[in-house]
């Protein structure tokens, strides 16, 4: 009986010390923190997010998007994140002061994503949001859905003429309940009835995908929506699956929608039908294009360059290994 309090004593010990070194002090360490600012008190760092972003933050998560990426930029001298360009400065505890819970991730078949809003090109007229603030998930949902850069679309063809492209009679396509046509059925040519140009070639050691030929510009809403619909589109290497499941197809009635994603051959719906992301994928997006870690902290030396922002990485200088496979592309939920 004598040893028993010394046991229990002992167990009673080692469970006390884990608890106060693994929650107590680090809460007592980073458990407060608040927003970073400067002395005017204007340029604040981090922001609370939009609805959007906090809706796609869920959406994000219940299709397992966290098993293939992670969101935490490690040290240089841990990890070669920086030199991939994934960040130019490791994450901090204050980058994730509004986030709950934070996808900070184990695993990583596909880049990381703490910064994947950071490359997104800037509105024209502009100025480059590399190490700026993080730019508002829905405002950049919305604001470059339809991007400047991106080819016109073309007219919609009549109804009629459309279904007698397809094999389907006049009077079945101009019934208000004709249901669209399968996926698999698309006809292999771009919207406007043209041959679509071959996707531009992978930059060898490239650590993310070069900007492929008549798609959005790279890193934009409207390039997000394509990437997540027919990630293979974009990326043919890609082992990401298809979300075509957030986006639903529609025959076109009056105009094309601004929304109407911008997809050639076998994606590419018929003529007089379109696809549209559905609230859930804006919100994906929404959340993709707020991830930005590209602000300086105090508490954190940045190295090396900054972030990428939409535009093509350099390509590897002769001689030199090339970057580690990132194995999936960019937004590469799975």
């Amino acid at each position: 009986m004598k040893g028993l309090a010394p046991l229990f004593l002992g167990i009673f010990g080692t469970f006390a010390f884990s608890w106060v070194g693994l929650t107590v002090i680090p809460n007592w360490q980073i458990g407060n923190l608040n927003p970073q600012s400067d002395e005017e008190g204007t340029e604040i760092y981090p922001q609370p997010q939009s609805g959007m972003f906090q809706r796609g933050a869920h959406v994000y998560a219940a299709n397992g998007c966290v098993y293939c990426h992670s969101q935490q930029i490690r040290a240089d001298y841990i990890a070669n994140d920086i030199d991939r360009k994934w960040g130019d400065r490791r994450s901090a505890p204050r980058d994730y002061i509004f986030q709950r819970p934070v996808f900070l991730g184990k695993m990583r078949m596909g880049q990381d994503l703490a910064n994947i809003g950071a490359r997104a090109p800037a509105p024209e007229g502009s100025p480059s949001p590399a190490g700026g603030a993080s730019p508002s998930g829905a405002g950049a949902t919305q604001g470059t859905a339809a991007s400047p850069a991106a080819p016109p679309a073309a007219s919609p063809s009549p109804a009629t003429a459309s279904a007698t492209s397809h094999g389907t009679s006049p009077a079945a396509a101009a019934s208000p309940n004709a249901s669209p046509p399968a996926l698999g059925q698309m006809a292999n040519t771009a919207p406007g009835g043209s041959t679509p140009a071959a996707p531009s070639a992978q930059t060898p050691g490239a650590p993310y995908p070069i900007q492929t030929a008549n798609l959005p510009p790279m890193y934009s809403a409207a390039w997000h929506h394509v990437h997540l619909f027919a990630p293979r589109s974009i990326n043919p290497d890609s082992n990401m699956p298809s979300y075509r499941f957030l986006y639903r197809t529609r025959r076109i009635t009056g105009e094309r929608s601004a929304d109407a994603l911008q997809l050639r051959g076998s994606d590419a719906p018929p003529d007089g039908w379109e696809i549209v992301p559905t609230f859930d994928a804006k919100c994906v997006v929404a959340y993709l294009m707020g991830l930005n870690q590209s602000h300086p902290l105090k508490e954190v030396r940045s190295v090396g360059g900054a972030p990428a922002t939409g535009g093509a990485p350099s390509p590897a200088a002769p001689g030199a290994p090339p970057a580690p496979a990132a194995g999936g592309s960019p937004a590469a939920p799975k």
